[in-house]
C-alpha cells in the first residue's frame, strides 16, 4: 500500500471539528435513538455485540439511514443486539470517531471514504456498500448567471474544502479550461467553502451567486429564488455516481462479521422499502429530520430534493475510483492505492439470500 497524501481537508480535521456539531459525551456525535424507539423487545436474542453504533448525516442522501431507524428496519434484523445512532455533520468528523471507535458503522460519502482509507494506509476502514445515488445539483442566481459559461468571474458555493462536491466542482473548472486554486479556491472561479446550513442565508444576501451542493440544500436555494443549472448526474455514465457508502471499521467487522451482515441485511431491506414506497419513505424521512433538527423540510424543498436521489446498494466502486482521480487532478489528492478498500462479501451474501444480483468492486476489493 502506497502512503498517499490526504485531501487537503484532513489536515485540517481538528477545525473541521471544531464546526458546531451536536456533541455527546463522546464528542463526537449526536445521540439520535433509545431502545423504546428502535423497539428491542425485551427477550430478543443478541449477536455477538451488546449494541452496534452506528453514524449518519440528518441529511437526504443518508436517507437510508434515517428510514432505516425511523422504522426500526435495522434493529429488527439485530434482535437484541441495540443501535446507538449518532449523527454528524461533517464527513471528517465521522471519519475521526470511527478511528476512535466511538462509531463501529457509518453512512458516509465517498471523499470522506477515500480521505479516511488512505489517511491509515489502508489499515482502518472498508466500504461494504453502497446506499445512494445522485441528489447533487449547480442552483445560480439566474439574474446573473444563465448559461454555464457566465460562472466565469463569479462566487459560487461548496460545502468544504475538499468534500465530495468540492472535489467535483473543482474537476468540473478543470474541464472547462479554468483555473482555480484549490487550497484558497481563488481563481477563475471563487469557490467559496461554506457550511450546508449557512448556504441559504449566503445565497440570499448576495455573498455567493449559486452553489454546488447536495439535496436538500440545491432544493433550499430553489424555493429561496434559484435555479438548478446543472444536475450532476448528467455527466455520468448513466447517470449514476455515489453519493453515500457505507464503511465499517476493520476491527469491528473481524470481531462481528454477524452484526455487520444484520447492519446490511437492514439496509437492503430498508432501501428495497423506501423504492417500494417512496411518499411514505419520504414521509418517514422527514420525520426522522424534524426530531433530529426540530423542523421538517417543506413540501417545495423535499419533493423535488427527494426524486433527484437513488437508493441502491450497490457502491458504484468504479465511480468512487473516478472521484479519486478528480481529486488528484484538483490537486488534492496524490494518487492513491485504493485497493482493498472495498469488502463486499457481506453485502453479496445478503443480496444472493434476497434473490438479488451480486454487485461489483471494480477491482478494489480485499484479496
Amino acid at each position: 500500500m502506497s502512503a498517499a497524501r490526504p485531501l487537503t481537508a484532513l489536515r485540517t480535521v481538528a477545525v473541521i471539528t471544531a464546526l458546531p456539531l451536536l456533541l455527546t459525551a463522546c464528542g463526537y456525535g449526536s445521540e439520535a435513538t433509545d431502545d423504546e424507539r428502535t423497539g428491542v423487545a425485551a427477550d430478543a436474542e443478541k449477536l455477538s455485540a451488546d449494541e452496534v453504533r452506528i453514524g449518519y448525516f440528518p441529511n437526504l442522501t443518508h436517507a437510508t439511514a434515517l428510514v432505516g431507524v425511523q422504522e426500526g428496519l435495522l434493529q429488527k434484523e439485530l434482535g437484541g443486539t441495540r443501535i446507538k445512532a449518532s449523527t454528524f455533520n461533517a464527513g471528517p468528523s465521522e471519519i475521526e470517531a470511527l478511528n476512535a471507535g466511538s462509531i463501529d458503522i457509518g453512512w458516509i460519502g465517498p471523499s470522506p471514504a477515500v480521505n479516511g482509507y488512505t489517511k491509515s494506509t489502508g489499515k482502518n476502514l472498508r466500504i461494504i456498500s453502497g446506499s445512494a445515488s445522485g441528489g447533487v445539483k449547480l442552483v445560480v442566481n439566474p439574474d446573473k448567471i444563465k448559461t454555464l459559461d457566465d460562472l466565469k468571474g463569479k462566487k459560487i458555493a461548496t460545502p468544504q474544502l475538499g468534500n465530495t462536491q468540492d472535489v467535483a466542482f473543482l474537476n468540473w473548472i478543470t474541464e472547462k479550461g479554468w483555473k482555480v486554486d484549490a487550497e484558497s479556491g481563488k481563481g477563475d472561479v471563487s469557490v467559496v467553502r461554506t457550511d450546508n446550513k449557512i448556504t441559504p442565508d449566503a445565497y440570499k444576501s448576495g455573498s455567493i451567486d449559486g452553489a454546488w451542493v447536495p439535496e436538500p440544500t440545491a432544493s433550499k436555494l430553489v424555493a429561496d429564488g434559484a435555479e438548478v443549472l446543472l444536475d450532476e448526474a448528467e455527466l455520468w455514465p448513466d447517470k449514476k455516481f455515489v453519493i453515500t457508502n457505507i464503511i465499517v471499521s476493520q476491527s469491528f467487522l473481524k470481531e462481528h462479521p454477524d452484526v455487520v451482515e444484520a447492519v446490511l441485511r437492514g439496509s437492503v431491506r430498508t432501501n428495497a422499502w423506501i423504492n417500494a414506497h417512496p411518499e411514505k419513505a419520504k414521509a418517514s424521512a422527514n420525520a426522522a429530520l424534524e426530531e433530529l433538527s426540530g423542523k421538517a423540510l417543506p413540501t417545495d424543498v423535499i419533493d423535488p430534493a427527494w426524486k433527484s436521489i437513488t437508493f441502491l446498494d450497490d457502491p458504484l466502486a468504479a465511480t468512487l475510483e473516478t472521484e479519486a482521480e478528480h481529486a488528484v487532478r484538483a490537486g488534492l489528492l496524490e494518487k492513491p492505492d485504493l485497493r482493498g478498500i472495498y469488502d463486499l462479501t457481506l453485502l453479496n451474501k445478503v443480496l444472493r439470500a434476497e434473490g438479488r444480483d451480486e454487485v461489483d468492486d471494480a477491482g478494489l476489493g480485499v484479496e
